[in-house]
């Protein structure tokens, strides 16, 4: 079963759970926002089953309800936010305004956030940048959940990847995707509805493959493409995190647990005008004669579109499972 909600009213309803949780009213309408967009696009695992968690983070000391994001460092076309262990939507959201405006004062921008947490759809963030009018790139680390390849611990997160690339009337091409084989949210929403998940998501603890996402979670999700994956999840950690001074995936405790070490995982966003090299016609002139190309083929849907489909049929609300929706409704101080 399941309960419906208007987007407001759930984006207000998660506003009010951080609030009790400890989060200042910047911070949790920040996330509320993020999480209520995410389950208007069926990303149920970014949207509103994050509420729990983020609760739970703050309550326990994972997250910092009061910190405030601030650039702690700045020279040119480089700049590094702080997010002062709090809650990631705000600093993330100080770092692409950031990034933004730097790319247009230089043509490129490279701007990174340190001690961070969970920053939810890795390409809501690439798309603001897109939304400027620039490409935007966005990176991310998490908790452990994969191994080096070879290696037979987790060592690093599902660590996101988002790319956009704005159009000539049209909306952006978004790429979004995780170096698992699927996200670890993913994983979250199977265990908390009981349902099994498909061979090759998750390993288990001793790392044998498993379609139990309770032992996926307790164990290791699976790199996509493997060896080129796990290599790809590591340049993310290095760029998110020895760039920033942030936690490595290893050196935070998993996501989904409400006490732990403090995240202090980090992100990365770069953005580019395309003003700034070939010029802002060819650029667009270039991603069209692409987008003409793949579209020639009847079964090609291009990367962001879903989503955005999904957004304008729930413009009018979403359905949340009733157990989800009494807990959200328990953290707000409503029963």
């Amino acid at each position: 079963m399941t309960v419906r909600f208007p987007l407001a009213e759930l984006e207000t309803l998660m506003t009010r759970a951080l609030v009790r949780a400890g989060a200042t009213e910047a911070m949790a309408s920040a996330t509320a926002r993020a999480l209520a967009a995410a389950e208007a696009e069926g990303l149920g695992s970014h949207g509103a089953s994050r509420i729990p968690q983020y609760c739970g983070h703050l309550a326990n000391g994972r997250a910092t309800g009061s910190a405030v994001p601030r650039v702690a460092a700045s020279r040119d076309g480089a700049a590094l936010v702080d997010a002062g262990g709090g809650l990631a939507f705000g600093a993330c959201d100080l770092a692409v305004k950031e990034a933004a405006a730097r790319a247009k004062r230089h043509g490129v921008a490279f701007v990174a956030v340190t001690n961070s947490n969970h920053f939810g759809v890795a390409g809501h963030h690439a798309a603001a940048l897109a939304a400027e009018g620039l490409v935007g790139l966005a990176f991310g680390n998490s908790p452990a959940a994969m191994p080096m390849w070879g290696g037979k611990r987790a060592l690093f997160g599902t660590n996101p990847i988002a790319a956009a690339f704005p159009r000539r009337d049209a909306p952006p091409i978004v790429v979004d995707l995780s170096l698992s084989e699927v996200a670890r949210g993913k994983l979250m929403v199977a265990a908390r509805e009981g349902k099994p998940i498909p061979l090759g998501w998750a390993l288990d603890a001793e790392g044998n493959p498993t379609t139990d996402p309770k032992a996926g979670l307790a164990g290791m999700m699976v790199p996509a493409g493997g060896a080129k994956g796990a290599m790809l999840a590591l340049t993310v950690e290095l760029l998110v995190c020895a760039l920033a001074g942030a936690a490595y995936g290893f050196e935070s405790d998993s996501f989904f647990t409400a006490e732990g070490r403090p995240t202090r995982i980090g992100q990365a966003f770069l953005a580019i005008d395309p003003g700034a090299l070939a010029g802002r016609e060819a650029y667009l002139e270039r991603v069209e004669t692409l987008v003409a190309a793949m579209t020639a083929d009847a079964g090609v849907r291009l990367p962001g579109d879903r989503r955005r489909a999904l957004a304008a049929k729930n413009a009018g609300g979403v359905d949340l499972p009733d157990e989800l929706a009494a807990t959200i409704r328990r953290l707000a101080g409503e029963g």
